[in-house]
C-alpha cells in the first residue's frame, strides 16, 4: 500500500518515529526527513513511518491498524512522535507495543484536543466522531501506562497548548521538559536553537 511503508536510517533501527499534521493526508513522512537525519548522526537508528490518514482512506481505526502493524513488523523499543505523531506514540504506548514513548509537541489529549477544537476540529475528522465514542483511541483516557512516557513541549506552541501536556504529566506522572519560549516546529527542527536539548533528551531517555 502507498500509504503503508517506512523509511530506515541506521543498522538495526529500533526506534520508530510519526510524524504529525492533525492525521490529515496533505501531510506526510517528509515532516520528519531532517529530524532522523540528526538522530542518526547521533547513533539513534530510526524507521519513519507513514500512516493512512485522513482524507486517503486513514483515521479511526485505519490509522491506529497500521501503527500496531508497524510495531508489530518493526518491532521497535521505542516511539518518537510529533504533535499527532505524538498521540500514535503514546496509543502505541498504552496497547503495549514499545516500552517507551516520546512525545514532541504532541496531541496528548483526545477530550481536550476536540474542547479546544485544535486544527479545527481534527479530533472530530479522526474518529468520525466525539472522543467519548472511541475512548480506545485515547491515551488520557487509559492512564496509568505500563511504558516510561517522556513529553518534550514548547512553552509557546500556538498549534497544541502547553495546558495538555502539563495535564498529562500531572495524571501520568510522567516527565514534561517544557521548553520555555519554544513553538510547535521547534521541537523536530535540527537547525532550531532548542533541538540540542531535545535531542539529548530522547538519547537519555532511551539508554
Amino acid at each position: 500500500m502507498p500509504d503503508q511503508f517506512a523509511d530506515e536510517r541506521g543498522p538495526d533501527a529500533s526506534t520508530l518515529v510519526l510524524h504529525g499534521g492533525f492525521w490529515r493526508a496533505r501531510y506526510s513522512l517528509d515532516l520528519m526527513d531532517a529530524f532522523c537525519i540528526d538522530l542518526a548522526d547521533r547513533g539513534i537508528s530510526t524507521w519513519n513511518a507513514e500512516y493512512r490518514r485522513v482524507g486517503a482512506g486513514g483515521g479511526y481505526p485505519q490509522t491506529l491498524a497500521d501503527i500496531a502493524a508497524a510495531c508489530r513488523a518493526f518491532r521497535p523499543k521505542v516511539a518518537v512522535g510529533h504533535s499527532a505523531g505524538g498521540h500514535l506514540a503514546l496509543w502505541a504506548a498504552a496497547e503495549g507495543f514499545v516500552d517507551r514513548a516520546v512525545s514532541l509537541g504532541g496531541v496528548c489529549d483526545l477530550v481536550a484536543a476536540a474542547e479546544d477544537r485544535l486544527g479545527n476540529g481534527a479530533v472530530f475528522d479522526f474518529l468520525g466522531g466525539p472522543p467519548s465514542a472511541h475512548p480506545d483511541a485515547d491515551p488520557a483516557q487509559r492512564l496509568p501506562l505500563a511504558a516510561r512516557v517522556l513529553l518534550i513541549h514548547g512553552s509557546e506552541d500556538d498549534t497544541v497548548p502547553v495546558e495538555h501536556p502539563r495535564r498529562f504529566a500531572e495524571q501520568s506522572g510522567c516527565e514534561l521538559v517544557e521548553l520555555e519560549g519554544a513553538g510547535h516546529f521547534d521541537v523536530i527542527e535540527p537547525h532550531s536553537a532548542f533541538w540540542p536539548r531535545v535531542a539529548d533528551a530522547i538519547e537519555r531517555f532511551g539508554e
